[in-house]
């Protein structure tokens, strides 16, 4: 569970990355009251593969999963941050979106009561290439 101003928590522990896998989700986190989330993707790369494209999603419990950030990694480690903050204004009927949103995107003013990863890879990688997920709350 993340908690409100509880400092860094793992949205998704790391991850070891081989074969090429669509649509795999992580464990559903509670983010009830929350107004900014930070989140950190550390991708380390160890060899082969082709891309890694991880989809930060939300939802009203019970409801429809949509994306709110995409992080997009190939052949190279590196770390990557996004922020969202759910105070800023949203375009009214906003479309739900599953693992489509655009490579290294957000969609600000956004944020559901729960928060979860999901993740797709093409090609196969090795040598312990690995994906983690932090994430910071404030309310």
């Amino acid at each position: 569970m993340l908690r409100p101003g509880g400092g860094v928590s793992l949205l998704s522990p790391a991850v070891t990355i081989t074969t090429a896998v669509t649509g795999v989700s992580g464990v559903v986190a509670d983010v009830s009251g929350i107004r900014d989330l930070l989140l950190e993707a550390i991708f380390t790369y160890g060899s082969g593969g082709t891309t890694l494209k991880v989809w930060v999603q939300t939802r009203v419990k019970g409801g429809t999963w949509r994306d709110v950030a995409n992080f997009a990694f190939t052949t190279a480690s590196g770390t990557k941050w996004h922020k969202i903050t759910s105070s800023l204004a949203l375009a009214a009927n906003q479309a739900t979106s599953d693992a489509a949103l655009a490579d290294n995107t957000i969609v600000d003013g956004f944020l559901g009561d729960e928060i979860k990863v999901k993740y797709t890879s093409t090609g196969t990688y090795a040598g312990g290439t690995t994906i983690k997920i932090l994430a910071s709350t404030k309310c």
